[in-house]
């Protein structure tokens, strides 16, 4: 079940959050690299899992650290090079990503996820685009779901 907060996902209290990046994606912008400054250990692992088993968009890749979990949703195509800078978001990727997280939130028995509006920030698309495929995954779950559809720096949702 879907719930619409306001606030800072980074002061969420649910089990895990999930957002969206591509494959190899060196989390320098947004909600990643917060999540790479807050977390570091989770990308040091993230890079080593893209290098060992080179997953593609549309994927999910869950990592759990000592109080957090953080769900990785591959919305985006990855960078051409090394260097070079993700590419952008397609709706299938979105929903393909969408679809696993579901069965992740089912398989590992997460009590709630926050998510942001994946895939419209540096992914590039709109969020009329996104937030039906949300809805169609995450909504019939029976376990929170809250959707932080309104970012507000340093303010926790109720």
């Amino acid at each position: 079940m879907i719930k619409e907060v306001s606030g800072d996902i980074l002061l969420s209290k649910a089990g895990a959050i999930a957002h969206g990046i591509a494959p190899n994606d060196h989390f320098n912008s947004g909600l990643a690299l917060s999540l790479r400054e807050e977390f570091p250990s989770m990308y040091k692992d993230f890079r080593h899992y893209c290098h060992q088993y080179h997953p593609k968009p549309g994927g999910t890749w869950i990592w759990s650290g000592v109080n957090h979990r953080i769900i990785n949703l591959f919305t985006q195509e990855p960078p051409k090079t090394d260097h070079a800078h993700p590419g952008k978001a397609s709706i299938i990727h979105v929903n393909h990503a969408l679809r696993e997280l579901a069965k992740l939130i089912t398989d590992e028995g997460l009590e709630s996820v926050a998510i942001p509006r994946v895939a419209t920030g540096v992914g590039g698309l709109g969020w009329e685009e996104v937030k039906p495929l949300i809805y169609q995954y995450l909504d019939p779950l029976p376990v929170p779901v809250y959707l932080y559809s309104t970012y507000v720096k340093g303010v926790q949702a109720p």
